[in-house]
């Protein structure tokens, strides 16, 4: 029987190349994000026989953007084996300089959406004994980010939620999976106005989202509960762990100057 997945910010970077995954190996999609005209795109560019792709057009910055998705989901009696929260945004800059608006429908998209969404489909699945969450955190999850401190903190977020109902959720036929990129070449640098951050300029770190996502994809159907894709991020995320506080907050700040 297929199985469908629901992404979220599926209309470029991770999430169109995670859906290109999932299309692959013969799963049904229910494609969300807000560009409609984008989304109808991608989906007559993956819909084949025998594999439905459905669009869901939603700004998950409204707090009832979830509860329209289920119903959504529901109307079309499908049931989501497959959840993925990649939908999210940054912002650069001084927390005290910053956009307060901005700043609070980050917390909206990356944390409250995701964790809505993932209450509302993880109840299906743990009835059928089947399916999986795949939240898209970052590295950026592993220490505080001076000039995109908002941004880091709601990754921070995403990697303890993920690994706490991971744990919750063994023996259950339900996994869930953290997957932590680092600087990877999508749209994300210049909506976050990053573009001339040193981490960014740093393109030898730099993975693209195809390379991202098949990581991700293939360590989510293994079942693994955190993956870092690439050496340098492995490195850098376990570098951290065993450095002093203060200068993690240095080094970090550094990278993100321009």
């Amino acid at each position: 029987m297929s199985k469908t997945a629901l992404i979220t910010g599926a209309s470029s970077g991770i999430g169109y190349e995670l859906a290109k995954c999932f299309a692959r190996d013969g799963t049904n999609l229910v494609l969300v994000a807000r560009d409609e005209a984008k989304l109808g795109q991608i989906a007559s560019e993956l819909r084949s026989p025998g594999l439905s792709v459905k669009v869901i057009v939603a700004d998950l910055a409204r707090p009832v953007a979830p509860s329209e998705i289920l119903d959504a989901t529901r109307a079309a009696n499908l049931d989501v084996d497959y959840l993925v929260n990649n939908a999210g945004f940054g912002l650069g800059g001084s927390f005290v300089e910053s956009d307060l608006r901005t700043e609070l429908d980050m917390m909206q998209v990356n944390m409250v959406a995701l964790v809505h969404l993932t209450r509302l489909y993880l109840p299906g699945m743990r009835q059928r004994r089947l399916g999986g969450v795949l939240n898209v955190a970052s590295t950026a999850a592993f220490q505080p980010g001076p000039l995109m401190a908002i941004y880091y903190a709601t990754k921070a977020f995403v990697l303890s939620f993920t690994e706490a109902i991971a744990e919750e959720l063994r023996d259950t036929g339900v996994t869930a999976t953290a997957l932590c990129p680092g600087p990877t070449a999508t749209d994300f640098q210049r909506r976050a106005q990053i573009e001339g951050s040193r981490l960014v300029r740093a393109k030898f770190a730099v993975m693209t989202a195809k390379e991202v996502a098949e990581i991700g994809y293939r360590a989510f159907l293994e079942g693994k509960v955190v993956v870092i894709p690439g050496l340098l991020n492995k490195i850098g995320a376990q570098s951290v762990r065993i450095s002093p506080r203060a200068l993690v907050r240095r080094v970090t700040r550094k990278l993100q100057e321009g």
